[in-house]
C-alpha cells in the first residue's frame, strides 16, 4: 500500500513540476519590447526560482494547499487577482488547485516539449504552474496546478492591493548595440550582468526576411543571424567598452561558426546603429587585431542593422530558465558565465 502511495505522489511530482520551457505562439514582433520595463514587488530568493525561473516548490509546503479560507488569490509579483476561493478545491497532489481563473487573468503556454500547458500571470509573466485538462476531478474536468509560492491570499471583505502595471521607461539617456556572436544564449546572459545595460533581447538581424522562425535561421538559408540587443545606458558603460567586451566574449577569428556551432546564423558580426558606432567598432577590432588576443585574424563583419526581429518567447533569459535542467547550459553557458564574472567583477551588476 505504501509503495501504491508513493507512486501516485511521484506521478503528481513529475506532472506538476515546472521546470520547463515556454513557447508562443505569437510573431516576432519589430518594436523593441524593452522600452518598457516592470517595477513589480520585490521577491525572495525562493520566489524568484519559481516565478521567475518556472521552478516548483516542494509538494505540500504550501499553506494554501489545503485552505479553505474565502477570499482572493493573487499574483504575489504584480498583485493581479488570479483565482477565488470558491474555484479552489483539494486534489490531493501537494499543490493548491483551482478549476477556473479570473477572466483574462491566466495565459497559457505550451511548454517547448508539446505534453503540458504552462499559466502565468497575464499582467506579469510570472510562472504560477500548470494546467490540466481532462482528470474529472471537478464537473468543469480543469486543475490548475499552482505553485503557492506565486500567490498572496486576501481575506474576504479586506482591500485588494493596487494591481502593478506595465510602465514605460526613460529612454532618454539609453542607448542599443547589436551583436552577433554565436549562439544567442550564450551572449545574453553575459551582457545582462553588466552595469549600465538595463536589458537584453535575442533577436534576428541582418538575414532577407523580416521576421524569420527559429526553424528558417537554423537551416542556415535565411542570411539571418542570431544576434543579442543590447540596451544600455552610455554614462555607466560605453559602446567602446561593450564593443571591447565583445572581442573577449567570443572566437572572432572563426568565420560562420563558434565552436560546434556552424553556420551563417552564428557569425561573428557587429551591427551598428548609427555612424559613430560604425567608427568606434571598427577602431576597437583594429585595435584588437594588431594585439596579442587573438593569434588568427580577425573575421568579424561590421555592418548596418536591418531585419532585426524579436526572437521567440522561449529563447528569452534562456540560461536563467533552463540552467537547472538543461545539459548545454550546464556543459557550455555555465562555464562561461563563470569566467566572464570573474574576468569582469568590477562591471558586474550587484
Amino acid at each position: 500500500m505504501k509503495s501504491f502511495i508513493y507512486i501516485i505522489c511521484l506521478f503528481f511530482v513529475v506532472a506538476c513540476n515546472a521546470q520547463s520551457t515556454s513557447t508562443s505562439n505569437t510573431e516576432p514582433k519589430q518594436e523593441n519590447k524593452s522600452t518598457t520595463e516592470m517595477k513589480f514587488n520585490v521577491l525572495t530568493d525562493a520566489e524568484k526560482r519559481v516565478i521567475l525561473n518556472k521552478g516548483t516548490e516542494y509538494p505540500g509546503t504550501s499553506e494554501f494547499t489545503d485552505s479553505e479560507a474565502k477570499g482572493i488569490y493573487i499574483c504575489k509579483q504584480c498583485n493581479q487577482p488570479l483565482y477565488t476561493s470558491e474555484t479552489k478545491f483539494n486534489s490531493h497532489c501537494g499543490w493548491p488547485s483551482f478549476d477556473d481563473e479570473i477572466d483574462g487573468a491566466v495565459t497559457r503556454v505550451r511548454d517547448a516539449d508539446g505534453r503540458r500547458t504552462e499559466i502565468v500571470c497575464s499582467n506579469c509573466q510570472g510562472h504560477l504552474g500548470h494546467v490540466f485538462e481532462g482528470e474529472m476531478m471537478t464537473p468543469k474536468n480543469t486543475r490548475h496546478c499552482v505553485n503557492g509560492i506565486s500567490m498572496n491570499f486576501v481575506e474576504g471583505g479586506e482591500d485588494l492591493p493596487a494591481v502593478i502595471q506595465e510602465g514605460p521607461m526613460d529612454m532618454t539617456n539609453m542607448d542599443t548595440a547589436t551583436f552577433g556572436a554565436g549562439c544567442f544564449w550564450c551572449v545574453e546572459v553575459l551582457f545582462e550582468k553588466l552595469k549600465g545595460v538595463s536589458h537584453v533581447e535575442s533577436g534576428y538581424a541582418g538575414g532577407k526576411l523580416k521576421n524569420p522562425t527559429y526553424k528558417m535561421v537554423s537551416q542556415g538559408t535565411t542570411g539571418s543571424v542570431e544576434v543579442a540587443q543590447i540596451i544600455f545606458d552610455p554614462n555607466i558603460i560605453t559602446y567602446k567598452k561593450l564593443v571591447d567586451i565583445f572581442f573577449h566574449v567570443h572566437d572572432p577569428t572563426t568565420l560562420n561558426r563558434q565552436g560546434a556551432d556552424k553556420g551563417t546564423q552564428y557569425r561573428s558580426v557587429i551591427f551598428y546603429h548609427n555612424d559613430e558606432q560604425k567608427a568606434i567598432a571598427k577602431e576597437v577590432m583594429q585595435r584588437i587585431d594588431a594585439s596579442d588576443l587573438w593569434e588568427d585574424p580577425i573575421v568579424t563583419a561590421v555592418e548596418s542593422i536591418y531585419n532585426y526581429s524579436t526572437a521567440e518567447n522561449y529563447h528569452q533569459n534562456y540560461y536563467n530558465l533552463n540552467k537547472e535542467n538543461n545539459g548545454y547550459c550546464n556543459a557550455v553557458i555555465g562555464p562561461k558565465v563563470a569566467k566572464f564574472q570573474l574576468k569582469y567583477k568590477n562591471l558586474i551588476k550587484e
